[in-house]
């Protein structure tokens, strides 16, 4: 088994590839756990869409649907793992507005929309590095 450098840290190269694997699954999970759910109980995922004024509803939910599991899958396999990193990176940021409007709300339940907001950039942002860290793995 090859070694690859890690911070000056001889770590084999399959341990390495697994942990970065699972690293991302860990990054997909809610949209895996998320679009698992909507298909599985789709009046569900029409009535969120109602809930956030998203019209027509059957429709948006399918496209989150495809969005959630369809990037998720391209990240894992690695087949466009930029493009799929990249549409999760934007649909959480524009999501992150109508589910976590914080500046709407106050006292305890502002607090708590607060703390979603910015762990959601935080979450973009995650995605926007996965993207960077496969193109520039490409050149």
């Amino acid at each position: 088994m090859r070694n690859a450098p890690v911070s000056g840290l001889s770590v084999p190269v399959v341990r390495f590839a697994f942990i970065r694997w699972f690293a991302l699954l860990a990054l997909c999970a809610a949209y895996l756990q998320g679009g698992l759910v909507k298909l599985f109980d789709f009046g569900g995922a029409i009535a969120e869409m109602q809930h956030f004024g998203l019209s027509p509803a059957a429709p948006m939910a399918a496209a989150v649907i495809i969005l959630e599991l369809g990037a998720s899958a391209l990240i894992l396999s690695g087949r466009f793992r930029w493009a799929g990193a990249l549409a999760l990176g934007l649909f959480t940021f524009v999501a992150n507005f109508m589910a976590n409007a914080f500046w709407q709300a106050s006292g305890h339940d502002r607090a708590m929309l607060m703390n979603g907001f910015f762990e959601h950039i935080g979450l973009a942002g995650a995605f926007v590095y996965v993207a960077w860290d496969d193109l520039k793995g490409r050149t």
